[in-house]
């Protein structure tokens, strides 16, 4: 496989961290991986959600994650996106040979969520998804996309997600999470036909 000679100088891994006032963020990321996690946020329900998205995308990801919990959940999920995000676009590096585009409609149970993604280097998000409830357990289900829209920024990726059917929060909010993943799998993994080539007629990804 292309992806395997790719070499030890050009292994698509890193490591970022991130503190403020608020947070203080650890993430490694090993892109080629089998999907081992590691997630340690204080918030129970996203480390869920954390492991569903290094299993399914097949990426090694460590997380540790210390915030101001005793306010909220909102600066621990955001920040944590955007230091993930941080970490994908730094692995990625300059994105040579990469498939660059995935779309998938997921199922689970009575849930179903289509995810379209554009490695390009180009953040954006579009959201459309709505939940029954305003909490699943403890977690505010809002930080689903404020996730989201952190990771897709900060990880230069345009990122379209769409529920489609789902009665139960828990299950549109982790088939968000697998669907991504998957999407985000098939297009960071190296196109054998297209190994050193950067997929862009502009000949950058930006």
């Amino acid at each position: 496989m292309a992806s395997k000679d790719r070499g030890e100088n050009e292994r698509r891994s890193a490591s970022i961290s991130r503190k403020t006032n608020e947070t203080d963020i650890s993430v490694s990321v090993a892109i080629d991986g089998t999907g081992r996690a590691s997630m340690e946020t204080g918030v129970g329900f996203f480390d869920h959600m954390l492991d569903q998205l290094a299993r399914h995308s097949m990426s090694d990801i460590e997380v540790r994650a210390k915030g101001d919990l005793h306010i909220d959940d909102h600066h621990t999920v955001e920040d944590t996106g955007i230091t993930l995000g941080q970490a994908f676009s730094k692995a990625l590096g300059d994105r040579k040979g990469i498939t660059r585009y995935a779309s998938l409609d997921l199922a689970m149970d009575e849930a179903l969520t289509r995810a379209a993604i554009d490695v390009s280097g180009r953040p954006f998000l579009v959201w459309n998804v709505t939940f029954p409830t305003e909490k699943i357990g403890s977690f505010d289900t809002e930080l689903v996309r404020e996730f989201f829209q952190a990771f897709s920024q900060h990880a230069g990726i345009t990122l379209h997600v769409t529920n489609l059917a789902g009665a139960n929060s828990h299950h549109i909010a982790e088939t968000c999470f697998k669907a991504v993943a998957r999407v985000l799998r098939s297009a960071m993994e190296i196109d054998p036909r297209a190994a050193d080539r950067i997929p862009s007629t502009k000949g950058i990804l930006v």
